[in-house]
């Protein structure tokens, strides 16, 4: 029996920088670890649930060891004691990884100007997008998550 080009499988190769592809990989497929304190971890929990869908954006597996995740979202208030966890948590993470600061405590301190609360979490630890608001409201997170996306597509 004689094979024809009709009969024979369509073999498609993708041609093009390796890097693109992995950074398309990387923003279609983020693991977040999310370090919640305070009112703001309420609002991540709204941004997961099914009427906001986080899921869509590739951000479904939420992952509760630094070792297995690629993005920290901070959400709440962070005391100086937490400090050292807080990096000591962002240093177990796989890299490259990706912090987001949610919520006015988080970025700047929010209304807790005392010795004991950190007057924002970029003393310690390097961060990707600030999301302000207090707390902010789900459609904030997911705006500031396609943020984060963009940023890693550009290779930022």
């Amino acid at each position: 029996m004689k094979s024809t080009k009709k009969n024979a499988p369509q073999m498609q190769v993708y041609l093009g920088p390796v890097d693109k592809v992995m950074r398309w990989a990387q923003k279609s497929a983020l693991w977040p670890l999310p370090f919640g304190t305070a009112c703001c971890a309420v609002e991540f929990m709204a941004s997961v649930a099914s009427h906001f869908d986080m899921s869509r954006f590739g951000a479904e597996l939420v992952r509760f060891s630094p070792r297995q995740a690629d993005m920290m979202i901070v959400a709440g208030t962070i005391t100086n004691k937490q400090a050292a966890i807080l990096r000591r948590i962002y240093e177990q993470m796989a890299k490259p990884n990706w912090v987001i600061a949610m919520g006015a405590c988080t970025v700047s301190g929010g209304l807790f100007k005392s010795y004991s609360v950190l007057q924002g979490i970029d003393k310690v630890i390097p961060v990707d997008v600030y999301i302000p608001g207090c707390p902010p409201r789900p459609e904030a997170l997911l705006y500031g998550f396609m943020k984060l996306q963009e940023k890693i597509e550009k290779g930022l």
